[in-house]
């Protein structure tokens, strides 16, 4: 589809990374779990390399540093390198000095396996909200140019309703940010729906996402943010959430998901974060 170009971002974790997963597979468990993001991951750059598309992938630097070589081949892939964070724990569930140090360790090990130096933030479940909103300022004073770390919805887990649903630039003591909301539509009475992919996408049909991505590009000429996990695309990984709810955010959709991303790729044209939202508008 011709006009305005979206950004699509991927967010490099394994299966058992989710914040879902946090209690049936726990840190200390991880290196004993089998793992499946590199062969996840490569799935999605080959979707990616049908399309013809570039997009910004968010690496765990705990990914990284156990997969460099998957590193390596998505920079030379040509998509942007971004930065998820080391552990994928939740930032407003840290120190300011502990999520500098989890951002720092992370970065290292990013640019020791691709040579680059990450300039885009996505923090684990968007977890950057009002009560965490210093973590902005330290990711200024990392170097950090870009974050996509703020949802403007109302959700149990994240969520800054009434944020800017479009890009903006934040200031900070370290200086500015340029903030990419993952995608929302607003609805009658001033209400703010997600439609940034990642669970709605898997989750809900997909004429749900489209007609909210065309309502952003088309009645309101802007462009839009979307996100995904490689998981999502590898409905044979092992059921590991327990609970009801935990097990229907993490597995439901699953077997769909590529089919829904095809046709995305496919409908709507798609670059970087940074190359989309070079300066805020």
């Amino acid at each position: 589809m011709a006009g305005i170009v979206n950004a699509i971002s991927v967010d490099v974790e394994d299966y058992f990374h989710p914040t879902e997963l946090a209690v049936s597979a726990p840190v200390d468990q991880w290196d004993a779990l089998p793992s499946r993001v590199e062969s996840a991951t490569r799935h999605t750059l080959d979707l990616f390399a049908e399309a013809g598309v570039k997009g910004t992938f968010f690496i765990l630097g705990w990914v990284a540093e156990r997969h460099p070589a998957l590193v390596r081949d998505i920079a030379a892939a040509g998509h942007e390198i971004g930065c998820h964070s080391y552990w994928h724990r939740l930032v407003y569930d840290l120190t300011p000095e502990e999520f500098r140090a989890d951002t720092e360790r992370a970065c290292d090990v990013i640019e020791q396996a691709c040579g680059i130096r990450p300039r885009a933030y996505r923090a684990p479940s968007y977890s950057i909200t009002r009560k965490s909103w210093w973590a902005l300022e330290v990711l200024a004073s990392l170097g950090f140019t870009h974050d996509s770390s703020i949802y403007p919805i109302v959700h149990d887990r994240y969520g800054v309703p009434g944020f800017n649903r479009h890009v903006s630039t934040i200031e900070t003591a370290s200086g500015p940010l340029t903030e990419v909301p993952a995608a929302t539509v607003e609805l009658t009475g001033g209400q703010v729906a997600p439609i940034g992919g990642g669970g709605y996408l898997r989750l809900l049909p997909y004429r749900y996402t489209a007609a909210g991505l065309r309502r952003v590009n088309f009645q309101e000429c802007r462009a839009a943010c979307l996100y995904l996990h490689p998981w999502e695309l590898d409905p044979g990984q092992p059921r590991l959430a327990r609970g009801a709810v935990a097990r229907w955010r993490t597995y439901l959709g699953l077997a769909g998901m590529e089919g829904k991303l095809r046709r995305l790729l496919r409908e709507f044209s798609f670059s970087t974060v940074r190359e989309v939202f070079h300066a805020a508008n």
